[in-house]
């Protein structure tokens, strides 16, 4: 396992190392990020000298450094990804979010290994045959509910631990079956290229050729938001908590990470029995709130079950914050009303330099205000960049959102948390025979933080008895106190000399940065990197002996592995371009008959409707691109089926050396 059974872990996102040393200090207990190439987001790559000095960071804190390497690789590129493993290793990286089980049949170093959600974690079977191949922790599929968590935590028990997506942007297919972007542009997502094809606008046609829904965002999804579920999710077997997001800049990542520490620390505390992944207390200096950074609405997705209103389907695009309704319209300026929350918690205002947007047929359309007029206590008087006349669609009764709060960015560009590990001093009186001042008193500083470590100084003295004893324990305590510009603060301290001394302001200071120079170097030491899953000998077999293309099984070294575990029958990955008719180009658990209430299942004992709806196909249309539907009513599924487009067929596959397996290459 990655974790104690007993231990949360926050896990936060990061473009760069710099979020994500803010991600830390903002309460993350693990980061994860790119390295400089071979991650699913490939416009997010970090050198691994940058990840080294992160890593350095990181451990003061006993957090950990994840490193996505989670793209599907060709032969030619193995040894590039070996080569740059250890060095990631030999920098102190803690594991590797990988997808390419051929990674498994390379000689690495003992690094953990976690299956990323690439890796489609759906079943018990698939994530006991994980855990028992060697890997420490598994990144469930986005899509799961309570029980199925549940399941596959009691079958796989004490293996590995499990990790579950809590906020961020959703994809709609399960992760790992979506060949969409690769069959019309050539981009893979398996390769960390997506080219976003489900936040394009689709016509929804039925099979007769009916309308269902025009130029609609059917594929957008609107963002995870798992804030009431942590409990839930604990009780389910899930020990990491993970926010998506290694596109998102630091004031999303600051924002978040913070809203998602607070409600772990209150349910360690409430619950009692659990304990953080790392070290630390965490002080915010702003109130987290989840809906002012840029996101397409909030659901719990299937962590219930299924639910009605899961699509973002009006746009894929950021509205805000509802902050009032337009009044009336000026030439150069429009007046507000402003809404106030329901609950009254708070006093809405605007800002010069704030952003608001508004929705007119189907498009966000967006003002950037100049400058704010109060003219009463609930309106004022907004002077836009724009004319009121380039503002299509404005008019008065419109409801406006704020999707920029300059205020707000301002306060979350500057220090914004403060991140500190407790340490309680004992300052005491020794005489010590071995010393070269034998038979002298001299003291001792000891610092003993809040996981138990240790570390202590002496000053050798000669020391002279304070004519003030009072005094002068005072002025220690006042000394060792003094912890600004560290990762420490002190918690308690203790004066337990038998004799009061004078000590000289400058030797104090001098023993406390000794020992907490002496305490970080302990701290560090301390730190065991854990250690790689141990793959159960002789290997497990995979619950299937057939793989089809959607096992993305892309080099040689892949094939060996699946050889090796009892699979008889392969495919290449979509990616090698032998798919020339229609596939899934896309599996996933939403179903557009059920969100336009043409579900069988809905239709179930309504008089006069059971039995007469039936999940035929239906056609998504975008331009010149068209999918049929598929529904695949037993496990609740939607399949986007098309084919290549004959460009993308016709061009070599993006690897530099042919496929070593041909189609369906037996064993």
């Amino acid at each position: 396992m990655s974790l104690q059974p007993h231990e949360l872990e926050l896990l936060a996102p990061a473009r760069t190392t710099d979020i994500a040393r803010q991600a830390i200090v903002h309460g993350a207990d693990a980061v994860y990020l790119g390295g400089p190439q071979f991650g699913a987001r490939h416009n997010a790559c970090n050198s691994v000298a940058d990840i080294a000095s992160l890593v350095g960071f990181a451990h003061q804190y006993h957090a950990r450094v994840f490193v996505a390497m989670n793209t599907i690789f060709h032969d030619a590129e193995l040894e590039a990804a070996r080569s740059l493993i250890v060095e990631l290793y030999n920098a102190g990286v803690d594991a590797l979010i990988v997808q390419d089980m051929g990674l498994l049949e390379l000689d690495l170093p003992p690094i953990q290994l976690h299956a990323s959600t690439q890796c489609d974690i759906r079943s018990p079977e698939k994530a006991r045959f994980l855990a028992d191949s060697g890997f420490s922790q598994l990144v469930l599929a986005r899509e799961l509910s309570l029980a199925e968590v549940a399941a596959i935590h009691a079958q796989v028990g004490g293996r590995a631990t499990l990790e579950y997506f809590v906020h961020g942007a959703l994809c709609v297919a399960f992760s790992g079956q979506c060949n969409i972007s690769h069959a019309e542009t050539g981009r893979s997502a398996n390769r960390g290229d997506c080219s976003q094809a489900c936040r394009l606008p689709y016509t929804l046609t039925d099979a007769q050729g009916g309308v269902v829904a025009f130029e609609q965002h059917l594929l957008s999804m609107k963002d995870n938001n798992q804030s009431d579920n942590l409990k839930a999710l604990v009780q389910a077997g899930v020990r990491s908590f993970k926010i998506e997001g290694r596109y998102k800049d630091m004031a999303y990542v600051k924002n978040i990470t913070a809203h998602y520490r607070q409600l772990l620390d209150d349910l360690i505390e409430q619950e009692g029995g659990w304990k953080r992944a790392s070290s630390g207390r965490c002080v915010h200096y702003f109130q987290p709130d989840p809906e002012r950074n840029f996101h397409r609405g909030a659901t719990d997705y299937f962590t219930q079950g299924r639910q009605a209103d899961i699509g973002a389907f009006a746009s894929p695009k950021f509205l805000g914050m509802p902050i009032g309704v337009v009044q009336a319209i000026h030439p150069h300026s429009v007046d507000i009303a402003l809404e106030q929350p329901q609950d009254n918690t708070q006093t809405l205002n605007l800002h010069n330099g704030d952003g608001l947007a508004y929705l007119h047929k189907r498009e966000v359309h967006g003002i950037h205000v100049n400058r704010v007029e109060p003219l009463s206590a609930d309106l004022v008087r907004i002077h836009p960049k724009q004319a009121s006349a380039e503002l299509p669609g404005l008019r008065p009764g419109l409801t406006l959102h704020r999707n920029r709060d300059h205020a707000w960015d301002a306060q979350l560009a500057g220090t914004s948390a403060e991140r500190h590990i407790g340490l309680w001093w004992r300052l005491s009186d020794v005489i010590s025979s071995e010393a070269a001042t034998a038979g002298q008193p001299q003291l001792r500083l000891t610092a003993t933080d809040e996981n138990g470590i240790s570390a202590e100084v002496w000053h050798p003295g000669p020391l002279e008895a304070a004519l003030q004893p009072e005094r002068a324990a005072e002025q220690a305590k006042t000394q060792l106190l003094k912890l600004g510009g560290t990762c420490f603060e002190a918690r308690g301290v203790e004066v337990a000399w038998q004799t009061a001394w004078f000590v000289p302001v400058g030797v104090m200071n001098g023993l406390r940065r000794r020992a907490l120079e002496a305490l970080m170097a302990a701290r560090l030491a301390a730190w065991q990197r854990p250690p790689r899953q141990a793959a159960i000998e002789p290997p497990v077999p995979y619950p299937e002996q057939q793989l089809s293309f959607l096992a993305n099984i892309y080099n040689e070294a892949a094939q060996r592995f699946y050889r090796r575990h009892g699979v008889t029958l392969m495919d290449a990955a979509f990616e090698a371009h032998q798919e020339s008719g229609d596939v899934p180009l896309m599996i996933t658990k939403h179903c557009l008959r059920f969100s336009f209430n043409l579900c069988p299942k809905q239709a179930k004992g309504v008089v006069g409707v059971q039995g007469q709806v039936k999940a035929e196909p239906m056609v998504l249309h975008h331009g010149d691109q068209h999918y049929t539907l598929h529904f695949d009513c037993k496990p609740c599924e939607m399949h986007v089926v098309g084919r290549i487009k004959p460009g993308v067929l016709a061009s070599p596959p993006p690897s530099v050396v042919p496929i070593v397996f041909m189609k369906r290459s037996t064993i």
